[in-house]
């Protein structure tokens, strides 16, 4: 493949996956999953659950297949799910979005990340800043724009950025500041004088923002604090979140963009023409998710905050340093006192030591910064608590 000329190669260079030699390398993910398959150990790499979501939202939409919806919904998403959205946002945020102007439906959080960065970033003169470690897509993305990626690193163990460094990060060729909140990979939740600064700094250089809200509903410790409802926040920022880490149904693809309508409407400008629409089925279920009571919400976080408690306790009692996430699927734990040197060295001998498969953080970081996450690893708390169980009680071969 290293011959066949394209957009291709800066997408797989972003994502930090072309070799030496031109070839393109599988993602991470894809190499731990297929190592979990290949030696039975349990796999807390990949960030999916292994449990079916709320009843309700499953037998909406096997309602919806049964009832002829089944073809092309409109290019914005049904109006259902769209009106759903908007009163999601109000109820949460207070926020007031107008479901036929203010948002786009999206073949998940993926594609709307995607098409709001092709959409607003136009070559090599814009500049994306991100905080690092990243969501793998977005080095890919800003390349495939043809931008420049600007990593402002967080710092272990709480992993907040350095405000100085990210106030020399944003200059006035920083077309957006793309933020995720809680953040994947490493659970942090940004402290309020982040967000603030976020917004000062958009505002200050006259930036977008783009923020990946899609783990808003898993946060442990406070309400999450979108930057839209800051004080200049609504009318630069994208709010962008998804169905499958709410209501565990990944494999749905069901995502949405909210926000200004001229800035919407950009990103339809460019999403049409991507996957053009998606999951009609699925989109009046997730408009029945979007309407569960308080008490899911608040028992889906509480859920997920025993497994990241029991997942904390099992690393720590193996000889982990871990950092205490609050929000998202994941838990960092440096493996330094276990001997580890090199993260995705140690990730690959994990299934033989331990009967368990984690992702090194060094797979999320540019080259440049590579060395500060040299030891770090990532856990996935999104499973069965037995199965938790029973990796903590793997992982204690290793003391």
């Amino acid at each position: 493949m290293q011959d066949i000329p394209g957009a291709w190669r800066r997408a797989a260079a972003g994502a930090g996956l072309l070799s030496p030699n031109g070839v393109a390398a599988p993602t991470i993910f894809a190499e731990m999953s297929d190592l979990a398959a290949r030696t039975g150990a349990i796999n807390l790499g990949q960030g999916f659950p292994d449990e079916d979501g709320p009843a309700e939202v499953l037998e909406a939409a096997r309602a919806a297949i049964a009832n002829g919806v089944n073809q092309y919904p409109p290019g914005r998403g049904i109006p259902s799910l769209r009106s759903a959205i908007s009163e999601h946002q109000r109820r949460f945020y207070g926020l007031t979005v107008d479901p036929d102007r203010d948002v786009v439906v999206t073949a998940g959080a993926t594609e709307a990340i995607a098409a709001a960065l092709l959409a607003l970033v136009d070559g090599p003169d814009d500049e994306v800043v991100v905080f690092e470690p990243y969501y793998d897509s977005y080095a890919a993305c800003v390349a495939l724009a043809g931008a420049r990626l600007v990593p402002v690193p967080l710092r272990w163990p709480d992993f907040q950025p350095d405000l100085e460094v990210l106030r020399a990060a944003v200059s006035d060729r920083t077309r957006v500041i793309l933020v995720n909140d809680p953040h994947n990979p490493t659970g942090a939740v940004f402290s309020a004088e982040v967000r603030a600064e976020i917004v000062r700094l958009a505002e200050r250089h006259d930036a977008l923002i783009v923020e990946d809200e899609v783990y808003e509903h898993l946060i442990f410790d406070e309400p999450h604090v979108p930057l839209a409802t800051l004080p200049g926040g609504w009318e630069r920022t994208l709010s962008i979140s998804s169905a499958g880490k709410t209501y565990s149904v990944t494999g749905w693809k069901i995502g949405w963009v909210s926000g200004p309508a001229a800035l919407v409407d950009a990103v339809l400008a460019v999403k049409q023409f991507l996957t053009y629409v998606n999951g009609s089925p699925f989109q009046p279920a997730v408009a029945t998710g979007l309407a569960l009571s308080d008490a899911f919400f608040t028992g889906i976080a509480a859920t997920l905050r025993h497994k990241r408690d029991v997942l904390g306790a099992g690393l720590r009692s193996a000889g982990f340093a871990v950092s205490q996430p609050r929000g998202s699927y994941f838990t960092v734990a440096d493996a330094t006192a276990l001997g580890a040197k090199d993260a995705a060295d140690f990730c690959r001998e994990l299934p033989a030591r331990a009967g368990v498969v984690a992702i090194p953080l060094t797979a999320f970081v540019t080259t440049a910064h590579r060395d500060a996450y040299a030891t770090l690893v990532r856990f996935a708390a999104c499973k069965r608590i037995e199965v938790i169980d029973e990796a903590a009680r793997r992982l204690q071969t290793l003391v």
